[in-house]
């Protein structure tokens, strides 16, 4: 049995009807009658021409809503957008729709989320640091059944060969307002690593550790993102997030639960977008210097210079010991599969040494996993989410 990991999303059944023609008995001196056009639309016509309607109506709700969007400053692709350019692993395929939001006002247009949706239930993840997972019912995807994902920097993500069946929104929400010494208003899309830099360099410290991570401000919060005994929650002051029904909350740090790769934004059943958080800081004459040995320390350690997301598992709990510190007693450091492989540097860092499929990707995942069941006894689980093409 495939692990939840890798298990499909939703399947839907695929109708194929019979269509008998029209049956009339004979008559000896005129014609029968044509059937009433209820019955020649639903009767022999009805799978052929139900999709023929279909189509075009979709084509004009696209229409429609592309030129909502294009009045708020949207942009949508369609079809054309390579998944493999939004992630760091270079990996995916192409995605249906595709659109860039960079302000408030944008992102509330493109998700523009209703109280209910069948769409909820589309996606088996929420565990990374570069995707916040939304399908609470964007009125253009909701009207047309489209699921729809919001991605940052696509780093802790693993795009399927086959793209996305839907709507990928890229988040470019990228402003940064000092509000105080030390306290900082910063957009959801804002580089989680360009933001550690420049905190440190104005000598507050808190996010030294961002220094060197691919993701955004929004993934960082959503997963509590941390390294070097630092951690996003020590330094979060408030978020605020836009809800489903398009409104705009806000959570102070107590509110959001954080623990070990986890805020309670993981769990919340209004959650369309996070849009902005609020970090406070404290004055540090040494902030510039640590967050420079942790970048060095970064550069020895990690594989930097390759096509990575970042640790593929978490650490197991209660064990004292780390899922790299695993894979490498079992001996699997430079194991390949295809394209892709463990890096000869880090353990816990896959790599796409040049050509890897998704497929090769995630055998090597699931070839980890059971060396290290089998030497360990412990099931490593997962810090990345695979994103399936979401067929429907």
């Amino acid at each position: 049995m495939a692990s939840p990991f890798r298990q499909g999303l939703l399947h839907f059944p695929i109708l194929n009807p019979t269509v008998s023609p029209y049956h009339f008995p004979k008559q000896l001196h005129a014609p029968p009658p044509d059937p009433p056009l209820r019955a020649r639309i639903y009767k022999p016509l009805a799978p052929q021409l139900s999709r023929k309607l279909d189509r075009q109506q979709h084509e004009a709700r696209v229409e429609h809503w592309k030129w909502k969007w294009k009045r708020n400053g949207l942009k949508i692709e369609r079809g054309t957008k390579l998944l493999k350019d939004l992630s760091t692993w270079g990996i995916g395929g192409p995605c249906d729709y595709f659109v860039q939001v960079f302000n408030r006002t944008q992102l509330v247009s493109a998700v523009r989320c209703g109280k209910s949706s069948k769409l909820s239930k589309f996606f088996l993840a929420g565990k990374l640091c570069d995707v916040i997972v939304s399908f609470k019912g964007c009125r253009f995807c909701q009207e047309n059944e489209i699921p729809f994902i919001i991605i940052g920097n696509g780093s802790n993500c693993l795009f399927d060969d086959s793209g996305f069946r839907g709507c990928v929104i890229l988040n470019r929400i990228e402003f940064l307002e000092r509000i105080e010494p030390g306290i900082y208003r910063v957009g959801s899309g804002f580089g989680f690593n360009r933001l550690g830099l420049q905190c440190s360099n104005e000598g507050f410290t808190g996010l030294e550790f961002a220094g060197g991570i691919p993701g955004t401000v929004g993934g960082a919060v959503y997963m509590n993102a941390g390294a070097n005994g630092q951690e996003t929650a020590d330094v979060v002051d408030s978020v605020n997030i836009l809800t489903t029904e398009y409104k705009l909350q806000r959570y102070r740090r107590n509110e959001l639960n954080f623990g070990y790769r986890y805020s309670a934004c993981q769990d919340m059943n209004d959650l369309a977008a996070i849009v902005e958080a609020t970090f406070r800081l404290q004055s540090s004459g040494s902030a510039r210097t640590r967050q420079l040995e942790y970048l060095e320390r970064r550069k020895l350690s990690q594989p930097i210079r390759e096509k990575s997301a970042g640790s593929v598992f978490r650490n197991p709990p209660d064990d004292g010991v780390s899922a790299a510190k695993l894979i490498e007693e079992a001996g699997l450091k430079g194991l390949r599969v295809g394209g892709a492989m463990v890096s000869k540097i880090h353990a816990n860092f896959f790599i796409n040494a040049g050509g890897s499929t998704s497929q090769d990707m995630l055998d090597l995942i699931d070839l980890v996993k059971g060396q290290v069941r089998r030497k360990f006894d412990i099931e490593l689980q997962e810090e990345i989410s695979y994103i399936q093409p979401c067929n429907f």
